[in-house]
């Protein structure tokens, strides 16, 4: 997998906190040395917005970093420009989610724990549009199909020649409860089963008999980057999201999905209750039409 322009943002902004650290600057220090703003400093550590290399050069030079390392992360600055295929969809994604597809766009492996819904990566458009209707019940019909538009998007990076590998744990709850009608529920299964024959794919149900588990009520998905430092945890709700970054946040949701993985049923068990709550699903469907 190619390093993109989000990778090496965020590369950029480890690196200069690294230097920083290194020589024992503040960030008030820091900008003071260069001519910029505490604040400054401070948004090209945490990748917010855009940067100048010219800058980033100044700070390598006030951290005396060495030729090699210069080089190098001036380099960084000068490919970390954020252009992805999202730009044309702005007016159908929040602001929050932007973050979400720069690190999916990017990442080697996701683990979800999914406790409400489909994770969107799977989901088929039509249990997509319900899921979206359901949560944007102001919203016109032009603006809720712009929005499906944008999850069907996402899944195209389920299609490259080596995709990021899915590790998906589904709550039961997930797997019974009705999306939109038993139709859209019985054609959702069926594709959740299919998808599971991918090697890139791995899908577990959590049964309810597993009793209380560590995730208590909150879903949550470790996007994992091409090293350690750069993973990240989703969080999402209804105002928005969080995104975690600190070693202790991260260790500790990896734990929790380890220890929701050693709860769920095998995945060829979880194929089998898909495919056995699919073809309830298709019955009713039956006798619904």
């Amino acid at each position: 997998m190619t390093v993109g322009p989000t990778t090496r943002r965020r590369q950029l902004g480890a690196e200069l906190r690294r230097l920083r650290d290194r020589k024992g600057l503040t960030l008030e220090v820091a900008g003071q040395a260069v001519g910029i703003s505490r604040a400054t400093v401070n948004r090209y550590e945490s990748n917010q917005g855009p940067v100048k290399w010219i800058v980033v050069e100044a700070l390598c030079r006030a951290y005396e970093a060495s030729d090699t390392e210069r080089e190098a992360v001036v380099a960084l600055a000068k490919t970390a420009k954020v252009q992805g295929w999202w730009k044309g969809y702005s007016d159908a994604i929040p602001e929050w989610i932007t973050p979400l597809l720069t690190l999916e766009d990017e990442a080697v492996e996701e683990c979800h724990w999914a406790n409400a819904y489909v994770p969107g990566l799977l989901q088929t458009r039509a249990y997509a549009t319900a899921v979206i209707q359901a949560a944007e019940v102001r919203a016109d019909a032009e603006t809720v199909e712009r929005m499906v538009d944008v999850r069907m998007k996402r899944q195209e990076v389920l299609k490259r020649e080596v995709p990021p590998h899915l590790w998906a744990i589904m709550d039961e709850a997930v797997i019974r409860r009705r999306v939109g009608n038993a139709g859209v529920m019985a054609e959702q299964l069926r594709h959740l089963c299919d998808s599971s024959k991918s090697p890139y794919v791995t899908l577990q149900a959590l049964p309810f008999e597993a009793g209380a588990h560590a995730a208590e009520s909150t879903g949550f998905i470790i996007i994992r980057g091409q090293e350690p430092s750069l993973d990240v945890v989703h969080l999402s709700n209804l105002s928005g999201a969080l995104y975690l970054e600190k070693d202790a946040e991260l260790e500790r949701h990896r734990m929790v999905f380890e220890y929701l993985r050693s709860q769920a049923l095998s995945a060829s068990d979880s194929s089998r209750l898909l495919r056995t709550q699919a073809e309830q699903f298709a019955a009713q469907a039956r006798k619904e039409s």
